[in-house]
């Protein structure tokens, strides 16, 4: 896993001046990477580790001596830390694909926000964005805490910075190419190396159909799978007018299980495949995310991807409790990218939706006879998919004072995770959309969340840009879900979502969020990420065009300030001005 590289910097007058600093500096260094080590995993549960620099760095001789060690034990990230004046450009960082922050203490012994400022100016003359942290008061030359202000800037940095380099050199998988003219499902390979360092790796479809006849999965798993599937994924009802029969949904639950089987092993590989004689196959694709084409050729004609897409993007299956996965339906690559991001800022599965429908508070109270109340009075959009929303979505799992949660895997209980399924049924497809069979899971988020949709959009002309939506999940009285729900697809996970709105712009009202969405899908991540992922886009150089987080939650390189006093306009001549990031 990537690295944090803490770079203690220090003024190189010896013979008195550097000496001083020695022990206060490496306390800073050492603080900075507790702080680090102690509140941050990546979503495969490791613990985040960082590299202090085997000595503090007083001129260019220490700094090159710095990015050999930090290259040897695979730092991506880099923080660099000082109390006191330091000679700026000869101890910068000047690594250009490495995300980087200095952290200037505040204190009036030594000139650090002076040391700060200066280097500011170099790495900005030299075209290296960074990061700028500087305490808002002023503390004593001894002392080695770090303020709550600060902490929570280098975490929003040190996050961010940890999802490029996890993203890095890994591959996005497509499985078939594009989906019913879907725009987002004709994969970009230049967005992905241009952006994100990311390969595109495409598979046909009928490499399924390949893997299936000639056995090429883990059959001991298979068994283990369809067994636990048989007694844990419970049959919904159907909407079919001629009804599957039971041995033609016998015959489609075996398919489904092997596709999901095949999918991982697509992804990530499987060392079993290559003692079965299948070398080739068992190393995978180095696939950090992917997406199932479906439909239609697929889905005319054998059982779709809905059981796959949703197993794969929860935290549990047969296996136990385990990391999800990130696999995009209709291989909206697009919104893969956006869950992906969710996912490595979080930790947490997540919910892949159209964003279907926006209802008014009088169109309800119309075909209900009822008001909406609460947070959701001032309308509610329905997000709703057939493929890939995770089970975790359920909002089955709690935290400790007992409200719906969606956890990192590490802290889901099996309770919870087979609350996830009970509250999950499995519902016949529709034949009229989908020809060749399968089961969509069908369930109701149950309880009130604090979310945030995102989507990345492709603008010719402009390149991407990311929109973002804090919100909450909100559960409706049944009577009001039951008739709301029917005008829909009933056999469809359903999740009603409510931005928070400002009364302005693009967030004056929900419809106005509704209205100004930028394509049929949402990625939605637990909790409110908004803040995070504005800075994770600025290191990518993705302007955002759309958000409703606060101004004094915005956190990007400093050199951002000097593209004009307005943010959003700043950002979007900032990221034209510097390019992607690869490129």
């Amino acid at each position: 896993m990537p690295k944090v590289g803490i770079r203690p910097v220090i003024d190189g007058r010896e013979n008195g001046v550097r000496e001083s600093l020695e022990d206060q500096t490496m306390a800073l260094a050492k603080a900075a990477a507790r702080l680090i080590e102690e509140n941050l995993r990546f979503p495969s549960g490791e613990q985040v580790e960082c590299v202090i620099s085997n000595t503090t760095i007083g001129g260019v001789a220490d700094a090159a001596r710095c990015a050999d060690q930090f290259a040897r034990e695979g730092v991506e990230v880099s923080l660099t830390v000082t109390p006191a004046w330091c000679y700026g450009t000869e101890v910068m960082d000047a690594d250009p694909l490495i995300p980087k922050a200095i952290w200037g203490f505040n204190g009036s012994e030594r000139p650090g926000a002076v040391y700060l400022a200066a280097a500011i100016a170099g790495y900005n003359q030299k075209g290296l964005p960074v990061f700028s942290i500087y305490g808002r008061d002023v503390q004593d030359a001894g002392d080695s805490s770090i303020p709550e202000d600060v902490a929570n800037k280098i975490l929003q940095f040190v996050k961010s910075a940890l999802a490029v380099a996890q993203m890095k050199g890994k591959s996005y998988l497509s499985i078939g190419y594009t989906s019913m003219g879907i725009a987002g499902s004709m994969v970009n390979p230049d967005f992905f190396q241009d952006y994100l360092g990311m390969r595109t790796e495409f598979v046909e479809s009928v490499e399924l159909i390949r893997r299936i006849d000639r056995g090429i999965y883990d059959h001991e798993e298979y068994e283990k799978a369809l067994a636990w599937v048989k007694q844990n994924c419970r049959e919904g009802f159907e909407i079919n007018e001629t009804p599957y029969s039971r041995e033609e949904k016998d015959k489609q639950w075996e398919m489904v299980v092997k596709m999901t089987l095949i999918a991982k092993d697509l992804m990530h590989g499987n060392p079993k495949l290559k003692a079965m004689g299948f070398g080739e196959e068992s190393k995978g694709h180095n696939a950090i995310a992917g997406g199932f084409q479906g439909q239609r050729q697929w889905t005319d004609h054998y059982p779709d991807g809905d059981f796959m897409e949703a197993i794969l993007n929860s935290s549990f299956d047969w296996n136990g409790i385990r990391q999800a996965y990130v696999f995009a339906t209709e291989n909206d690559s697009l919104n893969g990218v956006s869950m992906l991001f969710g996912h490595l800022l979080t930790n947490t599965a997540q919910l892949f939706s159209d964003v279907r429908t926006f209802w008014s508070p009088e169109a309800v109270k119309r075909v209900t006879g009822k008001e909406l109340t609460g947070l959701a009075a001032n309308g509610i959009i329905h997000l709703i998919n057939s493929g890939s929303t995770t089970l975790d979505a359920t909002a089955q799992q709690r935290d400790k004072d007992g409200n719906p949660v969606m956890k990192p895997y590490w802290e889901i209980t099996e309770d919870e995770a087979q609350k996830c399924l009970d509250h999950t049924q499995w519902c016949p497809s529709n034949k009229g959309y989908m020809r060749g069979g399968g089961f969509s899971s069908q369930f109701k988020t149950a309880g009130q969340m604090p979310v945030t949709m995102n989507r990345i959009n492709l603008i010719k002309g402009l390149g991407p840009v990311l929109q973002i939506a804090e919100g909450w999940t909100v559960e409706l009285p049944e009577d009001i879900h039951t008739v709301l729900d029917k005008r829909t697809d009933p056999i469809w996970p359903t999740t009603w979502f409510v931005p928070r709105i400002s009364g302005t712009g693009k967030f004056k009202d929900v419809y106005s969020v509704m209205a100004n969405w930028g394509a049929n899908h949402g990625a939605i991540s637990y909790g409110h990420i908004g803040a995070e992922l504005i800075t994770l886009a600025s290191m990518l150089r993705i302007p955002v065009c759309m958000h409703n987080v606060s101004e004094d939650q915005l956190f990007r390189p400093a050199t951002w300030n000097a593209f004009g006093s307005d943010p959003e306009g700043s950002d979007y001549r900032a990221c034209t001005s510097f390019g992607p990031l690869y490129s």
